[in-house]
């Protein structure tokens, strides 16, 4: 990145700082996370986090590798600042601190708790088959390889990788103490204390081998969906006095308000899966046996290469709804007629690269040169041009919809060749947009008849969250009210970037 785009992009940013504490949010009341989508438009958008992470969504990868984390046991002699930040307890991290193990370097920035409250011990944000654990910690990791900071790749789609650990109510945990002794300096919101560092590696399990990884969000507002996920598998215990000390020692409020407000119930509910799935990196244990094991990103990108350039004739005559998600191994292998020959490797090269189905298709176009694939989305750039639009058609309360129907089949389909979600149908009718119209009729019909059914089907499920369409597209949006630009969000930031 060059310094001198950087410089005005950062006077942007602390312009726009006094505006963004203007925008209040709570998790619950009139400001809770129901109405977040009325300052924060994509928290009523696609890939929302947390979700349930439940046994039907589990794909086992085998090239999932065990996180490898870099300089995680500090110093007593180097000081981190906690704090309490009105909506949890935050750890600042120094920038050594990374995740090595991913495509990209992950540069540590801070950790933060959620956790339920004394009377209702329940408090994780993703839950494992709807079981809900008394708390969760995330580390937070931008991608340095990409971006100078945080508050440059929080609104990226490669921008940021969370390691998320559940907590359970049980025995004490000397590495929690470290920093829970110092608990009482920080009682009320925007109070921080210097503590010494400490072994940062204690927090997590004791296996990093063993964890759920998929595409997601932020759990607060702005809510963008920025965030590669690690979810480990075991979760870790802290005694229920050290339990208390956060559910009961802490306020949201600031310390010369008349009437302090408790800060416990800090959790975002769980999120529409929006065709996603969630890739494990173990096979064994209970209720496993039946994991089904991922495809790889080379027939996926060949699903993809046949619905640019393939017979569409023939798909719809297959019925385009048999693509989604569980046959889309029989469209890699071309026709319905040759499925027979789909496990010989000669013949499915030919029908996937077979230089007929170029010619039927004027209108080639790579996996690669969707746009969609390669490229990082900026939502802060996505938002402001699709307000844009709107405002010229005068239809302004309708951003929350239209950055989902913007957004969606972008995430749909980076997620998908990363085999990480299902496709879905709203994905493949853009990847279809640039075929002859001649030739995509019969296949947008065959696509309507699809959808049609999904919806019937979908009308008759009782959604898994309330008020939520279950199917692929949401319920008619709400009007919205835009909300304005800027960034960082303090919330998310190490806590000494507020100084």
């Amino acid at each position: 990145m060059h310094s001198a785009s950087f410089i005005p992009i950062l006077l942007l940013q602390l312009t726009f700082l006094a505006v963004l504490h203007g925008a209040k949010w709570t998790y619950n009341g009139p400001e809770g996370e129901h109405h977040w989508s009325k300052h924060y438009p994509y928290c009523g958008g696609a890939f929302q986090s947390p979700i349930d992470i439940k046994s039907e969504l589990l794909r086992f990868d085998p090239t999932l590798r065990p996180i490898e984390i870099q300089n995680y046991n500090l110093s007593p002699n180097e000081q981190l600042t906690l704090g309490n930040n009105g909506h949890s307890v935050q750890i600042s991290l120094p920038s050594k601190m990374h995740i090595s193990s991913l495509p990209h370097r992950y540069t540590a920035a801070q950790l933060h708790f959620h956790w339920g409250s004394s009377g209702r011990p329940s408090g994780s944000e993703h839950t494992v088959n709807s079981k809900q654990y008394a708390a969760e910690m995330h580390v937070v990791h931008f991608n340095s390889d990409k971006y100078p900071n945080m508050s440059m790749a929080v609104d990226k789609s490669d921008g940021l990788a969370v390691l998320g650990v559940l907590i359970e109510v049980g025995e004490f945990n000397p590495a929690f103490e470290k920093f829970l002794r110092f608990i009482n300096g920080i009682k009320y919101r925007d109070q921080r204390v210097q503590v010494p560092g400490f072994n940062i590696r204690a927090l997590l399990p004791a296996r990093l081998d063993e964890y759920y990884r998929y595409d997601g969000s932020l759990t607060t507002p702005p809510c963008y969906p920025s965030v590669l996920w690690t979810i480990f598998r075991n979760h870790v215990t802290i005694s229920r006095k050290q339990f208390l000390d956060m559910a009961t020692g802490l306020y949201s409020s600031h310390a010369q308000e008349s009437s302090p407000v408790p800060l416990n119930g800090n959790f975002r509910k769980p999120q529409l899966v929006d065709s996603r799935v969630v890739l494990v990196s173990f096979k064994e244990g209970r209720g496993l046996q039946g994991t089904p094991t991922v495809t790889s990103p080379l027939m996926r990108k060949r699903v993809v290469q046949q619905l640019l350039v393939g017979d569409l004739a023939d798909l719809a005559d297959e019925g385009l709804h048999q693509l989604l998600p569980s046959a889309s191994e029989k469209l890699h292998a071309g026709k319905k007629k040759d499925l027979k020959n789909q496990h010989s490797p000669a013949k499915s090269k030919q029908h996937t690269l077979n230089p007929s189905l170029k010619k039927k298709s004027k209108n080639h176009r790579p996996v690669g040169k969707l746009g969609l694939a390669e490229d990082a989305l900026c939502y802060i750039s996505l938002e402001q041009n699709v307000l844009h639009q709107l405002k010229l058609s005068h239809a302004e309360n309708q951003l929350v919809q239209a950055l989902r129907d913007e957004a969606f089949p972008k995430l749909n389909l980076k997620s998908y060749l990363d085999c990480k979600s299902d496709l879905a149908l709203p994905t493949i009718r853009n990847i279809l947009r640039g075929r002859p119209t001649d030739e995509a009729f019969e296949l947008d019909r065959s696509l309507t008849k699809a959808l049609m059914t999904k919806q019937k089907t979908s009308s008759a499920i009782k959604p898994s969250v309330p008020g939520k369409n279950h199917g692929i597209f949401p319920s008619p949006s709400v009007p919205r009210k835009p909300h304005s630009q800027g960034y960082p969000h303090p919330w998310l930031l190490p806590m000494e970037w507020e100084d």
